[in-house]
């Protein structure tokens, strides 16, 4: 049987620090794949598209496509499949999120800023039309303030309320930002400008190798949706 080949599928971003840290990402998990053919492409902004990308793949060759995106929004539930209808040998796997391995990564970005008890904490994420998806990232949320032992917000860069100045703002005085997203880019630049003088943590891609916990979630996101145990 023809191991499935893993194409991963960013949402794709103008940025070039974004660009090098999605494939960064994509490179460290094809290492850990060695006997598996792996693919980086784009669900907007940038190419190979997701039709392009998968002409690429053999024909004959099954493929799991793996959203790297953190929510299951419209990308997902909608672009993926239609993007991808004109092959038959498809498997979509679940969005990243939510996930403890995104928490894990979370904190650590975190942690440099060192919250103090009395800091309020807020979750800027990008935000999405469908509210499904922006339930998942209140579920992330929700799980960071478990791990955490205090009470996170949430705020959106787009599409929902409340956006992100408004909750930087309800939090008082001392307020510290945790970025929900992916990787370098507009959003990441829109999360500064609206946290104002309140410190905001780095996305959960950067400069720097890519965390084990998002590559190991990769990973379990493709063999999941392959049906591998190995």
């Amino acid at each position: 049987m023809t191991r499935p080949a893993l194409l991963a599928i960013s949402h794709g971003t103008s940025s070039p620090a974004g660009q090098a840290a999605v494939a960064s990402l994509v490179d460290a998990v094809a290492a850990r794949l060695p006997y598996t053919l792996v693919r980086l492409g784009h669900v907007d902004v940038q190419q190979p598209d997701v039709a392009a990308s998968l002409d690429a793949i053999p024909q004959g060759t099954p493929v799991v496509i793996v959203p790297l995106l953190l929510s299951a929004g419209y990308h997902v539930r909608v672009d993926l499949i239609n993007q991808s209808a004109g092959r038959g040998d498809v498997t979509i796997a679940p969005a990243l999120g939510p996930d403890d391995r995104l928490v894990d990564a979370l904190i650590a970005r975190l942690t440099p800023l060192a919250p103090a008890p009395e800091d309020a904490l807020v979750l800027a994420v990008a935000g999405s039309s469908d509210d499904r998806a922006n339930e998942d990232c209140r579920v992330t949320a929700r799980m960071l303030g478990e791990r955490l032992g205090r009470e996170v917000a949430v705020g959106f860069l787009a599409a929902a309320d409340p956006r992100l100045d408004v909750a930087v703002t309800a939090g008082g005085d001392r307020v510290v930002v945790a970025d929900y997203l992916l990787a370098p880019g507009y959003f990441h630049d829109l999360a500064v400008t609206l946290s104002g003088s309140a410190p905001v943590a780095p996305p959960l891609l950067g400069s720097d190798e890519p965390p084990a916990s998002l590559v190991d979630l990769v990973v379990d996101r493709y063999k999941g949706a392959a049906g591998l145990s190995d």
